[in-house]
Order: structure tokens, then C-alpha cells, then sequence
């Protein structure tokens, strides 16, 4: 376990750094914080509502996270596979794991980064009103395990192919698919013609039923339980596309 911590951590200081060497960390942070304060104040119009909370805040971050993550992800495996480099990375003395979880861990925690960045909203509605601070932080918390999701999703279409333009490609489509998988007027539409068990099923496939309810502060195994089995399946089925390259 200490070496596998070790090797990690080598690992994600080597992406972050490559991250903030070149300018994609610093153009990736202003688009994030520039479109949620688009969505937040000139679409949601957060100062007419008269409400102290974030909900018109978190409530685009699924369509944010749709385009600028698969960015982030396109590049994890794509980029060492148009190098050539990827084979010098699966020969080094680590284990195919300690790479995959280092390369994912380092964009997950640059991610992450851009949501701490947006803590003047937190300020501003704790100046407006009385918000539920917990809520707020579970709503964070969510949309952190949401960015996830999709950085595995991203993780895992990275490695296919050396095309960084497919990887995005793949990976917006099939994080499109997961979220109107259980978006509220897809399930709706649904629910017109088909029975009620395969509406639920179509909806436990979903991001959006279980990132509204973090959204909302209430935290349910069942959400954490479903982002966490994502994020496993997607690194999981990574794992196994790299081994298949590697002993080919």
C-alpha cells in the first residue's frame, strides 16, 4: 500500500505539473468560472429569484461538466499514445494501476480545483441571506463526485484511440447519453408510453436523479454508491484496454 500511495503521488505531481506548465490549466479555469457565472447570474438570473441558495448555480453544472471535462480527459491517454510515449509510461517499474489512478486522481483534483475557485458565490448568498451551509457543501460534494464521473467516462475513451478530437467526441456523447439518461423531461416523455419499471431503470442510469438529490444536501448511499460504481467501471474497463494493448 505505501509503495502503491508513492508511486501515485509521483504520478499526479507529474500531471499537475504538466497541467499548469502550459497554458490548458489556466484557459480551463477561466471557462469554468466565466460560464458559471454566465449561467448563474445573466440565464438563472440569481439576484431576481430573491433567494439565498445556489440552486441556479449547481443546477448547470452537469451541461458545464458535458464539454469542459471530456477537454480535460481528452488528453490523459490520447496524447501519451500520439507521442509514442505510453509505451516508455507501461514499461516503467509501477503498476498499470498506480498509473491510471495517478493520471485520473490529478485531473480529478485539478477539477476540483475550479470548483474551490468559485467560493465568492458561497460568500455572496451567506452576505444575502441565511443559506444552508450544508446543503451548499453537500452540493459541492456532488458536483465534485458528478466531475468525476465524467473524467472516468473521459478517462476511459482516452485510451481507445490517439485522437484527442474522437476521445472528446466519444466522451461527450456518452456522458450526453448518462445525463438525459435521467433528465426529469426525457423520463417524462418516457413515462407517456412506457411502463413505469423500465422509466426507473432508464433513470438509475442517469447522473441527473442522483446529483439532484446531493444538490438538494440530502446524502443517500445509494447516489455515492452509484457515482463511486462509475467511476470503478470506467477506470476498470481503462485498465483493461491498456493491458490489452500492452500484451499485444
Amino acid at each position: 500500500m505505501k509503495r502503491f500511495l508513492r508511486n501515485s503521488a509521483s504520478i499526479i505531481k507529474r500531471e499537475l505539473d504538466g497541467y499548469f506548465q502550459s497554458p490548458v490549466a489556466y484557459v480551463f479555469i477561466v471557462i469554468f468560472l466565466l460560464l458559471c457565472g454566465f449561467f448563474t447570474f445573466s440565464v438563472s438570473r440569481f439576484f431576481e429569484t430573491g433567494q439565498a441558495d445556489l440552486r441556479a448555480f449547481f443546477e448547470w453544472h452537469p451541461w458545464i461538466f458535458l464539454f469542459l471535462v471530456p477537454a480535460v480527459a481528452m488528453r490523459l491517454w490520447a496524447e501519451e499514445r500520439r507521442t509514442g510515449t505510453i509505451e516508455l509510461v507501461l514499461t516503467l517499474p509501477i503498476t498499470l494501476t498506480e498509473v491510471i489512478m495517478g493520471k485520473f486522481l490529478a485531473a480529478w483534483v485539478f477539477i476540483g480545483l475550479g470548483l474551490v475557485l468559485t467560493f465568492p458565490l458561497v460568500i455572496t448568498v451567506c452576505y444575502l441571506g441565511e443559506p444552508d451551509l450544508g446543503a451548499v457543501f453537500c452540493a459541492y460534494f456532488g458536483s465534485f463526485l458528478l466531475a468525476g464521473a465524467y473524467l472516468g467516462v473521459g478517462s476511459m475513451t482516452s485510451s481507445l484511440t490517439r485522437n484527442q478530437v474522437i476521445s472528446f467526441i466519444l466522451s461527450v456523447m456518452i456522458c450526453l447519453f448518462l445525463v438525459l439518461a435521467g433528465w426529469p423531461p426525457v423520463t417524462d416523455a418516457l413515462s407517456d408510453w412506457a411502463p413505469i419499471w423500465l422509466v426507473d431503470v432508464v433513470a438509475g442510469f442517469g447522473f441527473m436523479p442522483h446529483f439532484a438529490s446531493l444538490q438538494r444536501g440530502v446524502v443517500d448511499v445509494r447516489d455515492l454508491f452509484y457515482f463511486v460504481s462509475v467511476i470503478f467501471f470506467m477506470l476498470f474497463t481503462n485498465a483493461v484496454i491498456l493491458q490489452n494493448r500492452r500484451t499485444s
